[in-house]
């Protein structure tokens, strides 16, 4: 898999190594976090999510909370988008630039609050983001934060996430939702309560591995009370669109409320229809992924991750839902046309050349990276390729026209959802330019002919 890095430490792990491991994960060193690749094949995992769902830890992604007065001004200096333009539950992708315009890191971003960002950046490059953050918030009013090791991260991706969710949100072990799942747009988030401990079922899909993980969390689980962490979480403004976020964690009371029903007691405690009384956990449920599938990110606290990653599987399994790993990960985001950062994405890139110059506004005022404006006629540019037969170029392939090297591959595979190679590639402008090129990639020796074509790959069916 062309994104496995390799470091000289030993790696770090998220809170669900164990359930990797007892999964039968196989595990690389990915950025210096030690993650699984996969459970089981890398096309069944890649398979299951483009025809049902896979679920994924994400755990080693950043998380960095930006507060204060001037958090949106601040951000707007700070990276490359128009942060403060963004509502109040919605995301934005956008990135941490270069003073030279070159990308430090690619980020997606959450208004959680009036005064409140959460920043998620890529696992390598965490300390790298939070460091320029800090730098950058000179005078402005604002605090940042690096909260990425309060937070663990699934993603459900798939054409089933929603059904899934929504047999979970059934069953009540999420539940309070700030909106209704159906209304959590893209690029979207709610927030809502997970029921970490409580043995609630899902709907009667159960397995012994749940049953047995129920029992556990019931011993082992941390009593939740008072202020949670992470607070921003459940964090925001009272708006008509997430009218249910009212009293915020930062006053030690539920955030949540739905449909006339209070959260009850101290934080995170709520009722069932009963009217028993639960810790539950804040959850924040974004609308987003990096799969070119419809599907879901949570924020959890790390604390309770082994107990939603068991729900989420136990209640996807009829749904054909399965673990996946970075393998699958890779070529899905790659069939997506999404780049990764260190392959289509780095210091040496400014936006525009991947494509991405829309996320930089034109007539933005000042901000760091502002350099990424200036056009560059001869930079190279990201496109696709495609290629016949099974033999896929792989990043560091070189691209030919004729006997000149005009380009170099930056991440290949033989797509196993069309059956065919496809990689992403920088090239010289003038090859971008013309769609007729004749070119070749140099597959271990062997000049395999190439077609410039458009990303995505793969664009699934509204």
């Amino acid at each position: 898999m062309d994104a496995v890095t390799t470091s000289t430490t030993d790696p770090r792990s998220t809170p669900l190594r164990a359930e990797h491991e007892a999964l039968g994960a196989t595990f690389t060193d990915f950025g210096g976090w030690w993650m699984p690749v996969r459970y089981s094949s890398d096309r069944a995992e890649h398979t299951a999510v483009r025809e049902a769902a896979g679920l994924f830890d994400i755990s080693h992604m950043g998380e960095i909370v930006v507060t204060g007065r001037q958090a949106g001004e601040f951000l707007d200096f700070a990276l490359a988008g128009r942060l403060s333009a963004v509502t109040i539950g919605r995301a934005k992708y956008t990135m941490l630039l270069a003073e030279d315009g070159g990308i430090l890191d690619d980020l997606v971003v959450y208004r959680l609050g009036e005064e409140e960002f959460l920043v998620i950046a890529n696992a390598a490059n965490r300390e790298t983001v939070a460091a320029h953050l800090q730098e950058r918030a000179g005078a402005f009013e604002v605090s940042v934060t690096d909260d990425s090791d309060t937070y663990a991260l699934l993603a459900l991706q798939g054409p089933a996430a929603v059904a899934i969710l929504e047999d979970v949100i059934t069953t009540g072990a999420i539940r309070d939702l700030g909106l209704p799942l159906a209304e959590v747009k893209n690029y979207a988030w709610t927030s809502a309560y997970f029921l970490p401990g409580e043995d609630v079922g899902t709907a009667g899909h159960r397995n012994d591995l749940v049953l047995t993980a129920t029992e556990g969390e019931a011993e082992d689980a941390p009593e939740v009370s008072g202020p949670l962490s992470p607070a921003p979480l459940v964090v925001g403004e009272p708006e008509s669109a997430h009218g249910t976020l009212t009293e915020g964690a930062h006053q030690g009371t539920a955030g949540a409320r739905t449909g006339g029903q209070p959260a009850t007691g101290e934080a995170g405690a709520g009722t069932t229809g009963g009217g028993s009384e639960f810790e539950t956990t804040p959850l924040l449920l974004a609308r987003t992924g990096y799969t070119g599938e419809d599907g879901f990110e949570l924020y959890v606290p790390a604390e309770h991750a082994a107990a939603l990653w068991r729900l989420l599987l136990s209640a996807g399994e009829p749904h054909g839902l399965v673990p996946a790993g970075l393998a699958a990960r890779d070529t899905l985001r790659l069939e997506a046309g999404m780049p990764l950062y260190g392959h289509e994405l780095s210091t040496d890139v400014v936006p525009a050349q991947a494509g991405l110059g829309r996320i930089v506004p034109a007539d933005k005022g000042d901000f760091v990276g502002k350099a990424a404006l200036e056009p560059r006629p001869e930079a190279r540019v990201l496109v696709g390729l495609v290629s016949e037969g099974r033999r896929a170029g792989r990043a560091g392939y070189a691209v030919r026209r004729g006997e000149h090297a005009v380009g170099e591959i930056t991440s290949g595979a033989l797509s196993p959802t069309l059956g065919h190679p496809i990689a992403l590639a920088y090239v010289d402008s003038d090859v971008a330019a013309d769609p007729d090129a004749a070119l070749t990639i140099d597959v271990r020796g062997t000049p395999v002919p190439a077609t410039l074509t458009t990303p995505p790959f793969y664009r699934r069916k509204s």
